[in-house]
């Protein structure tokens, strides 16, 4: 019944907004992944459409890096069927990510996709029966020489693309054919062997060490390839790339798009562009190096943008990328007591785990805030276009906080005209999210009757929203109004854990991404977003009928 509390929880709850969708989807995963395998019911049933829903909301990339995540525990073999059969990426990280015994493994892959097939034959972990019979319908990836399988393969779990594993797979069964490369040569196919390079070969895989030197390659490229430092320090080094290839060696990170550059033959000389994963030892999880592709650049380069100069954005990403990861874990960890999971625990514990999770889920929406800001103010994400009424927006808004503002004798006086519309060029969800991040933060930053003032209005082609700012707030200066501080604890009406002024901040990017403005104007706030073109000239002309009389 626990588990069942908890997906009624969540089921209850509606995800508005991206955001708030990823924090649902992964929540959803948590409790259906640890379901037993009995488990069934029409809250279950609820609970997978529900996930169905919020994931044609989430990008694939992000709904698989959920999935690859440490603390990701997936043992439910209905809920890897339901993934499996998704995008390739999502697939091949629930196949990643799944920890289903022998028996399970041999009723789920009949089941699959062809394409999920191949990846479960891929894993070493299956159990002798399954291993057996993903080997007679020809699931089990060929058997490379010894010393190479260790190198080339690592642990499929931790390959961020197990589709090219497979590729690669490829690549050695044709280096025992006369036609190795088939790629693109500039040689006849006749004068080639199965282990010589053609002239200008346009792709090659390869494995590193720890240290980032080439340890294995395709046969072709081995005599040239071998032994080459991806990340030298060294001048005269015939491999040369920038500091960012290095830091993702040293931090054990994917590499995806860095320019390297090779010195030496022909058939190796010249621009590559490199993309690779980590791979790490299955028994002791300690790093082992490197394994990816890399593919000629035949057209002038120009520098990807993860090979431009990092700017404060960038840096901003990256580190919040490394903040998810352990708090991630923490949360996970927490559930794991609190949920009872690996055996009894006192109630004492599970309370405390229960408000570290709790914690935990506070400072990952911090987090999402952040990098939200940071991709706005960059210019790398832009608001979803489309149309809504901020009339209706503002007077929703109002009405859902009446239930924080009344009892404390505030609120809003929204001065709006009784079926007057303002339509904006904004989705939905958008203009929603705005507007309540500006109306939550200003109410949880009134004092106990103190009411704030709210005006609409339509001017032109744009649509003007002035609000009042609590005392609080209009006594800080510029600065200190759009200052982020750490807030303690939770309270009843949060800003978040940086408070009102970050929460201003982001609103006002919001603001301008949507091709606004969010400005302070003495002691009020003035919102100014597009409005819709078709509506423009009637509020215009309305507009300036009302100035002139």
């Amino acid at each position: 019944m626990h588990f069942d509390d908890r997906l009624a929880t969540v089921l209850r709850s509606r995800a508005s907004g991206e955001a708030m969708a990823r924090v649902q989807y992964r929540q959803l995963l948590d409790l259906l992944g640890t379901l037993p395998v009995e488990a069934e019911g029409p809250q279950i049933d609820a609970a997978c459409d529900r996930l169905g829903e919020l994931a044609s909301a989430i990008p694939a990339a992000a709904r698989a890096a959920m999935l690859r995540e440490p603390g990701m525990r997936l043992r439910s073999p209905r809920l890897v069927a339901m993934l499996a059969g998704g995008e390739p990426t999502v697939a091949a990280a629930t196949i990643a990510a799944a920890r289903l015994g022998e028996e399970e493994w041999i009723d789920l892959a009949p089941a699959l996709p062809p394409s999920a097939r191949a990846l479960i034959g891929q894993r070493r972990d299956v159990g002798p029966r399954a291993a057996a019979l993903f080997a007679r319908l020809g699931l089990s990836p060929p058997r490379l020489p010894a010393g190479e399988t260790d190198e080339v393969l690592g642990e499929p779990a931790r390959s961020d693309d197990i589709g090219a594993i497979v590729q690669r797979i490829e690549h050695f069964r044709k280096a025992r054919e006369p036609h190795t490369f088939g790629e693109a040569a500039d040689q006849p196919q006749g004068e080639r062997g199965p282990d010589r390079p053609p002239a200008r070969l346009r792709a090659f895989d390869f494995a590193t060490d720890a240290e980032g030197c080439i340890v294995w390659s395709d046969p072709g490229m081995a005599p040239m390839a071998l032994g080459l430092r991806l990340a030298s320090h060294e001048m005269s080094a015939p491999a040369s790339a920038r500091a960012t290839l290095a830091l993702a060696l040293r931090h054990r990170q994917l590499v995806r798009g860095l320019i390297l550059e090779l010195s030496g033959a022909p058939a190796i000389a010249g621009r590559w562009q490199i993309d690779a994963a980590p791979s790490f030892e299955p028994g002791t999880g300690g790093y082992t190096g490197h394994a990816g592709r890399m593919r000629r650049l035949t057209a002038p380069a120009v520098l990807p943008a993860a090979q431009q100069p990092e700017s404060e954005a960038d840096r901003m990403r990256q580190l919040l990328h490394e903040l998810r990861t352990p708090v991630n874990a923490v949360q996970g960890f927490a559930e794991v007591i609190q949920q009872q999971l690996f055996g009894p625990a006192p109630h004492e514990y599970r309370a405390l785990a229960a408000s570290v999770a709790g914690d935990a889920a506070r400072v990952l929406a911090g987090l999402e805030e952040l990098e939200r800001l940071a991709r706005l103010e960059s210019g790398r994400l832009a608001l979803e276009a489309g149309g809504s009424d901020l009339a209706q927006v503002l007077t929703g808004a109002v009405s859902q906080l009446r239930a924080f503002t009344e009892p404390r004798g505030g609120g809003f006086a929204l001065g709006l005209r009784e079926g007057t519309g303002l339509p904006v060029d904004l989705a939905s969800a958008e203009s929603e999210r705005l507007i309540w991040r500006l109306l939550a933060t200003l109410a949880g930053a009134a004092a106990p009757g103190e009411v704030l003032q709210l005006r609409a209005r339509a001017r032109g082609a744009f649509v003007l929203v002035s609000l009042a700012l609590p005392q609080s707030l209009a006594a800080q200066d510029d600065e200190q109004l759009w200052q982020a501080l750490a807030v303690p604890g939770p309270k009843a009406l949060s800003a978040g854990i940086f408070g009102a002024g970050f929460s201003l901040r982001l609103a006002r990017a919001e603001a301008v991404a949507a091709g606004g403005e969010l400005q302070r104007r003495d002691k009020r706030l003035r919102l100014t977003l597009p409005g819709l073109t078709r509506d423009d000239a009637d509020h215009s002309h309305a507009q300036n009928n009302r100035s002139r009389s």
